[in-house]
């Protein structure tokens, strides 16, 4: 019989392995992930923070599990997808939120080496982790794999190239969708226009910063971390089935599609 639990939970008995779960941004993917039924695998590089994350989860009863993973590290993501899989069985979701380290200044002012950073890392990582999924999805005939930034027409000075990996990401998302979409594999990008919460505490200027987010948008109030979770909880889901190749848009209007 299933319980009351299984019936309301939106991921029960997915298993979604989460990249640059000691982030914000990650942690709270993981957190929701883990609320809606799902056995949760967190890598990233500071064991500390996914040791922070892991605990929030197994305090109310949930699964999660840790492993220090460089994700532009190509046999490292690999290993460890295949390690995931040995254990459970199966990868459901796969979402890599890592950092891409972008240096944020005038075009004019950047070295090329500054530029092609955020491109670099978040086209590498992208690429290693989604295909290292995609790998066991496809025998599946099933399975989701998620970013976050999204590209579009809007931008803002002195960001060097860290709007350009986002575009980037974008072109990758779209080829991924659509060499994947026949094997039953859906392919989604969130944006989300900022969240205050991701701002670093003592942050020079962080609250001007938080408000120029909000005032940005139409609603008034800017996407929080707990609103990032729950929609991509939802877009990880079978509810979801219909959504792939495209842009989930939690931006509050700030992004105009």
């Amino acid at each position: 019989m299933t319980s009351v639990r299984e019936a309301a939970v939106l991921l029960q008995n997915k298993v979604a392995v989460i990249y640059g779960a000691g982030g914000p941004i990650g942690g709270a993917v993981a957190r929701a992930f883990a609320r809606e039924g799902a056995r949760v695998f967190l890598a990233g590089r500071t064991r500390a923070k996914l040791d922070e994350v892991a605990e929030d989860i197994r305090s109310t009863g949930d699964v999660a599990h840790t492993a220090l993973v460089n994700a532009l590290d190509e046999r490292a993501v690999d290993d460890y997808v295949d390690a995931v899989v040995r254990q459970t069985g199966r990868v459901d979701v796969s979402f890599d939120l890592i950092s891409y380290a972008d240096v944020q200044k005038p075009l004019m002012e950047i070295t090329a080496d500054e530029f092609l950073q955020p491109v670099v890392t978040a086209l590498r990582s992208q690429f290693l982790t989604a295909r290292a999924a995609a790998r066991h999805m496809v025998r599946r005939g099933s399975g989701v794999i998620l970013a976050f930034g999204g590209g579009g027409a809007q931008t803002l000075a002195g960001l060097g190239g860290f709007k350009v990996a986002l575009d980037a990401v974008e072109g990758l998302r779209r080829q991924w969708a659509c060499e994947l979409g026949r094997h039953g594999v859906r392919v989604v990008t969130l944006k989300s226009g900022g969240v205050p919460e991701t701002i670093p505490e003592g942050t020079a200027g962080a609250g001007e910063i938080a408000e120029s987010i909000r005032t940005r948008t139409l609603l008034g109030r800017a996407a929080t971390l707990d609103d990032v979770g729950h929609v991509a909880a939802f877009v990880a889901s079978d509810r979801a089935r219909t959504l792939t190749a495209t842009e989930v848009n939690i931006s509050c209007g700030a992004l105009a599609d």
